[in-house]
């Protein structure tokens, strides 16, 4: 199965929705894993049903054998194209650093070179008896981090 010909009928499936693409895999025994997200809503098992049966439709199982997986891309599960740091602007998330030190604050902004993270830390001034709460913006670029993904709140 060609990877290209499964991203072009995934395309036209999106266009004109607010879907969009995350991942596609096809591994060496002909498993097809798709993933999407949508840029206002979230996806739900109707919207994996829908793609599916839309991509079976256009390819025929007795000329190439595949099986095929649809989903939305998963709660916490990192980040992997620009829309989805763009969807959780203004939501908090965890950055974890090719240095290895995780930072946790709220994605302010996202562009195609860095995206920005608003963080509250203490800080004990000179001379102060207690340390105080000081709002930070950090700014990283995409090779720089190992992974980001949302934080679910837990309420």
């Amino acid at each position: 199965m060609q990877k290209e010909a499964i991203l072009k009928v995934i395309e036209e499936w999106m266009e004109g929705t607010t879907f969009f693409m995350v991942d596609v895999t096809i591994n060496r025994n002909n498993e097809i894993y798709v993933e999407f997200e949508s840029e206002t809503d979230n996806v739900d098992i109707d919207d994996c049903a829908s793609l599916s049966q839309f991509i079976e439709s256009r390819f025929d199982r007795e000329a190439e054998d595949y099986a095929l997986e649809v989903s939305s891309a998963g709660l916490g599960q990192p980040f992997k194209v620009l829309k989805q740091y763009i969807k959780n602007i203004g939501n908090e998330v965890e950055v974890l650093p090719k240095t290895g030190k995780k930072f946790s604050g709220i994605l302010k902004s996202a562009d195609a070179d860095t995206f920005s993270l608003e963080m509250a830390r203490k800080v004990k001034p000179e001379g102060a008896k207690r340390p105080v709460v000081v709002t930070e913006t950090v700014t990283f670029t995409y090779d720089e981090v190992a992974n980001v993904h949302s934080v679910v709140p837990f309420s």
